[in-house]
């Protein structure tokens, strides 16, 4: 089976920084998106970022400038820099994967994993 596991959430004052990793573990092929998503209290769940096999990345405007999305593919992670953070940003954020996997090639699917989530408090 295909995990996904977050880590480096927890609570900053505003205007500090954070780096969220997510590191992707099991019968992997390939992976060709990784992103982050969150959901704050009483919203939807929303895209931040994600950075596709060619290294591409897209942002939610309300973090452009401020975040950055990086990926190591030996290491099967992916990283999101947040600066400046603001209240508005509190929120779970969880990390996905469009990735291949399977314990043989000829068994191996195209599927979407998500992590568990990690809280993020931006507070004074």
């Amino acid at each position: 089976q295909v995990q996904l596991v977050e880590s480096g959430g927890g609570l900053v004052q505003p205007g500090g920084s954070l780096r969220l990793s997510c590191a992707a573990s099991g019968s992997i092929f390939s992976i060709n998106n990784m992103g982050w998503y969150r959901q704050a209290p009483g919203k939807q769940r929303e895209l931040v970022a994600v950075v596709t096999s060619g290294g591409e990345q897209n942002y939610a405007d309300s973090v452009k400038g401020r975040f950055t999305i990086a990926r190591d593919n030996a290491k099967n992670t992916w990283y999101l820099q947040m600066n400046t953070l603001n209240p508005e940003d509190t929120a779970v954020y969880y990390c996905n994967a469009d990735l291949f996997a399977g314990r043989t090639w000829w068994s191996k699917t195209r599927n979407v994993y998500w992590g568990q989530g990690t809280q993020v408090t931006v507070s004074s």
